[in-house]
């Protein structure tokens, strides 16, 4: 007898199995990374204005907010995709549309940065989370064992969504009171929705996808490395500046994107527990990489003149989201695979290098910690060749 999955050319949307051999991120998965890179690329260039400007706190409030949005949806489709992806054509169009969500939410980032205004944001991304609605109802027909799970998932987010749009009645205090409560909302959904009947995950294909998202993040670094040697060109004054911030930068990232592919990050997830607090810690590891970029834009305002902060607080914009991006990665995963000399070297090096802007030369000193650091890595490396 001809089923209605197959009748409609529709892959029955089971569990994937959470042992599945070689489980790798699917070309959908990687599309839709792509249009992260908009709403990442816009956010740093919010924050970077916003600093150089001399409105750092605003600037600050704004994108923990915006990158929220980004994070979450990113984060909420990865492991939806880990436990379901079934890659027919339904599941693709839906996917698309959560893609549409996110152009539409990078056109928002703006008006949230310069106004306040979170309109377009909040409208793009309920888009989102609504087409994440029907995945999981979807899911709930043949989930067997987590169909519990999958239906607070739905309900859940539903909810959630409608009082976001609620909040956008409101204005003033308040509204900034209610966000904050939406938010510990969002992050709870996941929290009581796996209180029974767990969805599975696969580890390796989790934390790959988290490999991917990262090293996006670590791309717009390159591109504000590629900034400087550009400016450099047009710019023959500060062209040794421009050209040794360029280089550093690359150091930097390099070192960055040593540190957290060193540990194993698939022994990282096992327990309910350990997932929420591996995919949850990664939104500062996240946003971390995204507000480098931002800073080594605005060091370059600094040397070119363009900025009004003064050469200290601009290596703060710096060195600060370098600390925060080491001791993210520490807590997520090297402290659960490295030794004590490991996690000696990585917290000694967040020190150092959050109280880098208080040295005459702050960005090269930076540097070469960040080199010494992954020496300290590569000579305690523990894992078994690939």
């Amino acid at each position: 007898m001809t089923t209605t999955d197959s009748r409609f050319r529709l892959t029955p949307m089971r569990p994937r199995d959470p042992l599945e051999p070689v489980r790798a991120a699917s070309s959908l998965e990687l599309f839709f990374d792509l249009v992260f890179v908009i709403a990442v690329s816009i956010a740093a260039g919010q924050l970077h204005h916003a600093m150089t400007e001399g409105h750092a706190l605003e600037g600050l409030r704004s994108y923990a907010v915006v990158f929220f949005g980004i994070w979450w949806a990113w984060m909420n489709f990865t492991w939806f995709a880990t436990s379901f992806d079934t890659d027919d054509w339904l599941y693709r169009v839906v996917t698309f549309v959560q893609m549409g969500g996110v152009l539409v939410l990078a056109a928002g980032v703006e008006p949230a940065f310069v106004d306040g205004d979170f309109t377009v944001l909040v409208l793009a991304y309920v888009v989102m989370r609504v087409a994440m609605v029907a995945q999981w109802l979807r899911a709930s027909r043949r989930a067997g064992p987590a169909r519990e799970a999958t239906l607070r998932y739905a309900g859940g987010i539903a909810l959630v969504q409608v009082l976001w749009l609620g909040m956008l009645l409101l204005d003033g205090p308040i509204a900034t009171v209610v966000l904050v409560g939406l938010i510990a909302a969002e992050i709870s959904v996941p929290v009581l929705a796996e209180r029974r009947g767990q969805t599975p995950w696969h580890a390796h294909h989790i934390t790959e996808r988290y490999g991917c998202f990262t090293l996006i993040l670590l791309g717009e670094s390159l591109l504000a490395s590629a900034t400087a040697i550009i400016g450099a060109l047009h710019a023959e004054e500060e062209l040794t500046g421009l050209i040794a911030i360029a280089v550093l930068t690359l150091v930097v990232t390099a070192a960055l994107w040593w540190v957290y592919f060193w540990p194993p990050h698939h022994e990282s997830i096992g327990a309910l527990k350990d997932s929420l607090s591996y995919g949850y810690g990664h939104y500062f590891v996240f946003a971390a990489a995204g507000a480098f970029s931002a800073g080594v834009e605005v060091e370059i305002d600094v040397l070119t003149g363009h900025s009004a902060l003064d050469e200290l607080a601009a290596s703060f914009t710096v060195t600060v989201p370098i600390a925060v991006f080491l001791l993210g990665v520490w807590l997520v995963a090297i402290r659960k695979s490295g030794d004590r000399v490991v996690d000696l070297a990585v917290l000694a090096a967040a020190a150092l290098v959050l109280l880098d802007p208080l040295i005459p030369i702050p960005f090269a000193i930076t540097a070469v910690v960040m080199a010494a650091l992954v020496a300290v890595l590569v000579v305690r490396e523990v894992r078994a060749p690939d």
